[in-house]
């Protein structure tokens, strides 16, 4: 019997190509080719997960048709060396054993490859400088260096580039590509009126604008044959005020229809350094899930025999489920939320969809391509060791032990799941009455769905793990002499982190003083004029949620703006925040806390002033549970003790928890 999920799981062939059903791995860039741009046995290795779990197609993101002049990651597929084909055929091989195809998104990237990357200007539709080379010539200490007009025959030979490209995929045994002309790369430097300001035939309005996006489908056609399904990526509306827009994409898809199968539909640019318009294509934790599917839904509405592909923070198949049988698109593609959990698919089939892992959206994937390093995931371990585990199977340990874990948020979670797979015995407790750790606290606000779906998956994964024979003792503290009384075999230390609260401070200790998550959970009262101590992710967070209730907020925070920015996860906070009359006092020093105020110091100027309010929430940093670590290190022999998450060394991430708790454990 199949699933109920029947849209998602119905197949359809085009050209004669049977795909098993509809959802395909929208493109990552994994850093895993080689540094001269090949597939490699690890890149192969990454890319099986989603093969295994039951998607239809993958693509590879980013792929340069021609990396002596188009690079801007630095390890990225090249589609322009001959050599490729061998390691290529690994890769397509590879998902035919699941029933999957391979694929890549093909792409140029224009006047977004920097001077420094290649040793020359970049091509584009017209010459400009950009943004985006105005701030790399002002980190290298030149002059702007305007992109390149391309000549006719420099496109003519770029529009072969593409069809080549194409050609050497299906040489590997692939029989589907995605073409990019979206999010400001070559195509749509040329569809674009922002980039496009030619007056020949590939220039000019709409349709004169879209000559270069056709031709390069056509090259494609003529290089791969009938049999070779292309699927175009576009932007649906590009959002900056200059750009293409929604009505004139309606138009451009009307002269590109006949020369494509599928049409993959995106938003946004991502060629802003400001990251105004990237949240568009990659959506944060704090924007609505399935944010640019109405744009599918509308260009289906208009071209209704056009097979639509569409994509942005489809969380679950649940949606995939509603916008396929809605007659929105005809495929869901899916990124982040199939790293998070690539078996998904297979999930849903066997309907256990509430097995899924859900993405948190917390772009822990994306700040490793920046680094650059090999990108996994913050909360699918197994994303990070895919070599080493190359079949996603936790091995079985040797022999059997006795393991106590100490926690039960994302960290003891893991490790209790990873020690049972690993047939281990099992006991894990916490000391209050729930299970997650500080998850409880930051899945409070009702704009943190992503967290809070996080938080049920931990405990559902944890009853499962009770059900198969573990033990998780709650309102039980472990100590000292409970440990050693049962002479475990091997302990994981995961006891976390908790608030700063200085103790030099007066008045941090009146009654209408509370860190931040404790009263967004209720434990402490809240007034109506709040000042949050702190501008990092908790404080921010905070200081939104309670503003949305109405409350007047005022934040202080001893760093600078630069400074706070980078704080890990706040620029987007703080773009939310800028549209709030909430108000940041930065470099400003805590001094006292009294009864109807609290008094601040300007860090530069030393001026000292009152703030009314009747609450102050603190959102000052937590620190690890140090003294916890010391007292338990030593109830098993040391060698067979794992300090995993918050209390290792600084207090840290979800990822971090979770990762090295994974890591610990499979090793026990």
């Amino acid at each position: 019997m199949g699933s109920k999920y029947s849209h998602v799981f119905q197949p359809i062939r085009i050209r004669g190509i049977d795909f098993k059903n509809r959802i395909t791995l929208a493109p990552p860039s994994p850093n895993l080719a080689s540094t001269d741009g090949l597939v490699t046995h690890d890149f192969v290795d990454w890319f099986r997960m989603f093969a295994r779990g039951g998607v239809c197609t993958l693509y590879v993101g980013n792929c340069s048709i021609d990396i002596t002049e188009c690079k801007d990651e630095a390890y990225q597929l090249d589609l322009s060396n001959p050599d490729g084909v061998l390691p290529m055929t690994w890769y397509a091989d590879m998902c035919k054993q699941y029933g999957c195809h391979a694929s890549f998104e093909i792409n140029h990237n224009g006047e977004n490859t920097a001077f420094e990357t290649v040793g020359h200007a970049p091509f584009s539709a017209s010459s400009r400088i950009s943004d985006n080379e105005r701030l790399r010539a002002k980190q290298n200490n030149r002059e702007p260096i305007p992109c390149i007009e391309m000549s006719i025959d420099k496109i003519h030979e770029t529009i072969e580039k593409y069809g080549k490209a194409a050609g050497m995929m299906k040489r590997a045994g692939m029989d589907i590509v995605l073409v990019h002309g979206g999010h400001g790369n070559l195509i749509s430097q040329f569809t674009s009126p922002m980039y496009n300001h030619r007056t020949d035939e590939y220039g000019g309005d709409t349709k004169g604008r879209a000559r270069f996006a056709i031709e390069v489908c056509d090259s494609i056609r003529r290089h791969c044959g009938e049999d070779f399904v292309i699927e175009f990526r576009i932007s649906a509306d590009e959002i900056a005020p200059e750009g293409m827009h929604f009505e004139e994409t309606l138009e451009l898809i009307g002269y590109l229809k006949d020369h494509i199968d599928i049409l993959h539909v995106s938003a946004g640019i991502h060629s802003d350094f400001n990251m105004k318009y990237f949240n568009n294509w990659c959506q944060n934790y704090l924007m609505d899930h399935c944010f640019n599917v109405h744009y599918a839904r509308d260009i289906k509405k208009a071209y209704p025999d056009l097979l639509v592909n569409t994509v942005g923070s489809i969380m679950s198949l649940d949606y995939a489920e509603e916008i396929i049988a809605n007659g929105w698109a005809d495929f869901v593609s899916m990124c982040r939320p199939l790293m998070a959990d690539p078996d998904m698919p297979r999930k849903y089939a066997e309907d256990r969809p509430d097995d899924r892992r859900p993405c948190l959206r917390c772009n822990t994937c994306m700040n490793h391509l920046m680094i650059p390093k090999p990108i996994y995931c913050a909360i699918n371990p197994i994303s990070a060791m895919t070599s080493e585990l190359r079949d996603g199977v936790v091995p079985k340990a040797a022999t059997k032990k006795r393991v106590a874990i100490i926690g039960g948020g994302p960290g003891g979670i893991q490790a209790l799941q990873t020690l049972l797979d690993r047939g281990h015995d099992v006991t894990l407790y916490e000391k209050t009455g729930r299970l997650g750790g500080n998850v409880i606290g930051a899945a409070v606000p009702p704009f943190k769905k992503d967290v809070q779906a996080y938080l049920k998956w931990m405990r559902h994964t944890a009853a499962q793990c009770v059900e198969r024979g573990a033990k998780i003792l709650l309102n039980t503290e472990a100590t000292k002499e409970m440990l050693e009384l049962e002479k475990y075999d091997a302990i994981v230390i995961a006891v976390g982190a908790e608030p700063i609260v200085p103790k030099s401070i007066p008045g941090i200790d009146k009654p209408h003083v509370a860190w931040a998550p404790d009263a967004e959970e209720g434990k402490a009262k809240v007034g109506d004029n709040i000042v949050v101590i702190g501008a990092g992710q908790v404080g921010l967070e905070a200081a939104y949620d309670y503003k949305m209730l109405g409350k007047k907020v005022t934040v202080i925070e001893m760093k600078d703006l630069m400074s706070t920015m980078f704080i890990r996860g706040n620029r987007d906070l703080m773009a939310l925040i800028n549209e709030t009359d909430i108000e940041i006092k930065y470099e400003t020093a805590l001094s006292e806390i009294k009864d109807d105020c609290v008094v601040i110091k300007d860090i530069k100027t030393g001026e000292v002033s009152e703030i009314p309010c009747d609450t102050v929430l603190l959102a000052m940093g937590i620190k690890p549970r140090f003294d916890v670590v010391d007292a338990l290190r030593h109830c098993a022999p040391e060698t067979s003790v794992a300090i995993v998450g918050d209390c290792n060394n600084k207090a840290g991430t979800i990822s971090e928890a979770v990762n090295q708790a994974f890591q610990a454990c499979i090793h026990i």
